[in-house]
């Protein structure tokens, strides 16, 4: 099933340009196409479309070490609420966290590598409002957090 995801602005890299009137279109776990929100409506007629406020863009990298909580889950679950979508492997020596982060589809980098948005990558995204508090997380394609 596609997904349009779109927001009053759309950054295609954390630190980008804000564009006004833009959607990501997500099928599965990869970025179909990008581009202003009324063409890709008007080009696949009858997808489902997200809207969220603030602004849209890619997910964060999270280059240390993951914050402290009960369990490895819980301690992913926190990253996700900042909208970090990858982590770098040298912070995830214990299996468990390891086990954690694979289940919730994080992506494992070895090296940091600046996140951004294209057509053919993987569905990472975030929504952040004007304070910078994450609103929503697609990690490959899937809502993984989302603010009540």
């Amino acid at each position: 099933m596609r997904t349009l995801h779109t927001a009053p602005l759309l950054r295609r890299t954390p630190d980008g340009e804000a564009v006004p009137g833009h959607a990501v279109l997500v099928g599965g776990d990869r970025v179909e196409a990008m581009g202003p929100l009324a063409e890709l409506i008007e080009a696949y007629a009858g997808v489902r479309v997200r809207r969220w406020p603030g602004t849209l863009g890619p997910g964060l990298t999270h280059d240390g070490p993951l914050p402290m909580a009960p369990t490895p889950r819980e301690r992913v679950h926190a990253l996700l609420r900042h909208g970090v979508t990858t982590v770098l492997a040298e912070h995830l020596t214990d299996p468990a966290l390891r086990a954690a982060v694979d289940r919730g589809d994080v992506l494992v980098l070895s090296a940091p590598v600046p996140p951004h948005l294209h057509p053919g990558g993987r569905a990472d995204l975030a929504v952040h409002d004007a304070d910078g508090t994450c609103l929503v997380t697609v990690v490959a394609g899937r809502i993984a957090h989302r603010r009540a």
